[in-house]
């Protein structure tokens, strides 16, 4: 098992820095044709190397998951440059200015974020940093870094292969879209996604030994992080970030390990057609299996009452995962998991005044029992006395509360329900 770890640590290196980066839309920017005849020479070898490998590794990769190449795969050698642009491009398509500014400034209401952080340089950085290899579902393409070295690009291709093979099946751009608008729902099918990558990769890595990840009951997947945190952008990153990146790959292997653990690969169609919708049941595949799904909460509409200086930013669903991140900034890990984990609905929204740019955090939680309801509101209290020494304007009862928080330009409402 040590040497399956060191072994895929280059790969994870690779892999495990991207929310969704692995699929999405983008047109590559042409390679240079103005390369000495020299580097063409040398570069027209390695692509046919290149090549060679992906064949036989999307070969491989169609064996181990079942799933058959209907159409043939475009494959390519990018440059950094070109990995950089495609990065920028992805994440312009993906959200526009506005939406982007306002996740950062939600996860600065929420505490995950210093303020003033510059998400999209970070994001763009930690990316070109990361990045070995891409699929393009878009484009039907898979392309790899050409400076990776040749025994990191198989693992590589092991991982984007299965995104490929996925794609061509179970359209997983389309599939994972389909989630939105609920984030905590999307963030949940993109760990299926880079779960089932990662389990595909684990079993390619175990060939010719007669077993698969099916066969490891006892396997831990933060084995192959590796020295992952130590990578110069993700070693200075905020801890949510460096969790957030990590999620879907590692906690989605664990639920694909669930979910494959005693029938196999025949069982990921399965979980496309009935795809988990939270990420409680990502972290909790027993909740996946059993059906339980969060029930719905709403928020009241305050664009009235505040009037037209403040904007809403944002409205969505934080999750378990989410709760869990913004309770071990302030409180321990073991602590702020198990109160997590009594998540069974939420929402929150976000209003920013338009010229003092002061937020506004409301947030409603509906919790499982009464007893972890009291539990939540004692610590979570407990979390913000240490993150705000100075509050004014303090509410608080036993299933809410509200403060201001002058120094940080920052008011925040929190109620909660029991399921």
């Amino acid at each position: 098992m040590d040497a399956l770890g060191k072994r895929a640590q280059g790969a994870l290196l690779a892999l495990a820095v991207g929310l969704g980066c692995s699929f999405g839309a983008a047109q590559i920017r042409a390679q240079d044709s103005s390369a000495a005849a020299s580097h063409a020479a040398s570069k027209s070898a390695s692509n046919a190397e290149f090549l060679a490998a992906a064949d036989e590794v999307l070969e491989q990769m169609s064996e181990i998951t079942g799933l058959k190449l209907i159409t043939p795969l475009k494959k390519s050698l990018r440059s950094r440059e070109e990995i950089r642009a495609y990065v920028i491009k992805q994440m312009n398509e993906e959200k526009n200015p506005a939406e982007r500014y306002a996740d950062a400034r939600t996860a600065e209401a929420f505490g995950l974020l210093p303020r003033g952080f510059d998400l999209d340089t970070f994001m763009v950085n930690v990316l070109t940093e990361q990045v070995e290899g891409l699929y393009d579902p878009k484009a039907q393409e898979f392309y790899i870094a050409d400076w990776s070295p040749p025994g990191d690009q198989r693992m590589v291709m092991a991982h984007e292969l299965t995104h490929a093979l996925e794609d061509q099946h179970f359209h997983i751009e389309a599939w994972s879209r389909a989630a939105r608008p609920n984030e905590d729902a999307e963030i949940a099918r993109d760990a299926v996604l880079e779960g089932s990558a990662m389990a595909a990769m684990v079993d390619y890595l175990m060939l010719g030994t007669g077993r698969s990840l099916k066969d490891l009951p006892e396997f831990d997947p933060s084995m192959l992080l590796g020295e992952l945190e130590s990578t110069p952008t993700l070693k200075s990153a905020p801890p949510f970030l460096r969790d957030a990146l990590i999620f879907p790959y590692i906690s989605g292997l664990n639920f694909s390990a669930a979910i494959l653990r005693n029938s196999g690969w025949p069982m990921l169609s399965g979980v496309f057609e009935k795809p988990p919708v939270s990420t409680q049941q990502i972290l909790h595949p027993g909740l996946y299996k059993s059906g339980k799904v969060p029930s719905t909460v709403s928020l009241p509409s305050l664009e009235k009452m505040l009037g037209k200086d403040w904007a809403k930013l944002d409205e969505n669903i934080l999750g378990e995962f989410g709760w869990k991140e913004v309770l071990k900034q302030f409180l321990d890990d073991d602590r702020a998991k198990a109160l997590a984990a009594a998540w069974d609905s939420d929402r929150y929204a976000t209003y920013e005044q338009k010229e003092t740019k002061k937020l506004m955090l409301v947030t409603s939680l509906r919790l499982d029992s009464e007893v972890h309801s009291d539990r939540f509101f004692g610590q979570y209290s407990e979390a913000l006395e240490k993150k705000h020494s100075q509050r004014s304007n303090l509410m608080r009862r036993r299933t809410s509360f509200s403060s201001t928080h002058p120094t940080a330009a920052f008011s925040s409402t929190v109620l909660a329900t029991i399921a």
